[in-house]
């Protein structure tokens, strides 16, 4: 899920090595098309979650070397780099384990008991299937995460709570490294 079309694929494949190489994750890759360009538009956040304004610029540098040389756009197009925010997307089987207990929304690229949408609390993962404990009901859903379209975590009170302690905990440690 962190690319959607065989395009995306291609792009995630050039991008991908050079966020490693800096220390960060991909987290989406999308494609926008917008007036007068394209938009790429790229989520990607450190190991412990966080992702500062000098990363995002640190990282959009890299990636437009690489991308001015490989060319991969016919028209015009403009690069995006940000976090992926306080409700991120959720597109690996890690980032479901990440924030078991917190609300998400997910939709399936097919229909399950007669819907695509669901949402509930994340009950984590097992084997290859997300577990989610839905509003109003006794059973927890297992759904294969090969199923999932799109899926994000919705903005809730313990979210920016954990958020907060997250930020904290990074910043503490980078004025610590600073100092020493």
């Amino acid at each position: 899920m962190k690319s959607k079309t065989p395009f995306e694929d291609r792009l995630l494949g050039m991008i991908e090595p050079v966020a490693a190489d800096l220390g960060f994750e991909v987290v989406r890759v999308r494609v926008m098309g917008g007036r007068k360009a394209n938009r790429l538009q790229v989520m990607a956040e450190r190991p412990d979650g966080t992702m500062i304004v000098e990363d995002c610029a640190k990282l959009s540098r890299a990636l437009s070397a690489v991308l001015d040389v490989e060319d991969p756009f016919q028209d015009e197009w403009d690069l995006e780099v940000s976090s992926p925010g306080i409700d991120r997307p959720l597109t690996t089987p890690a980032h479901f384990t990440r924030w078991e207990g917190h609300e998400a929304k997910l939709e399936l690229d097919r229909m399950v008991e007669g819907r695509k949408r669901f949402g509930g609390t994340l009950a984590g993962m097992d084997g290859d299937d997300v577990h989610i404990d839905l509003a109003g009901e006794d059973e927890t859903a297992v759904l294969p995460f090969a199923w999932i379209a799109d899926a994000k975590l919705v903005l809730t009170d313990a979210l920016v709570a954990e958020d907060l302690k997250r930020r904290g905990g990074a910043k503490a440690a980078a004025e610590e490294t600073e100092e020493g």
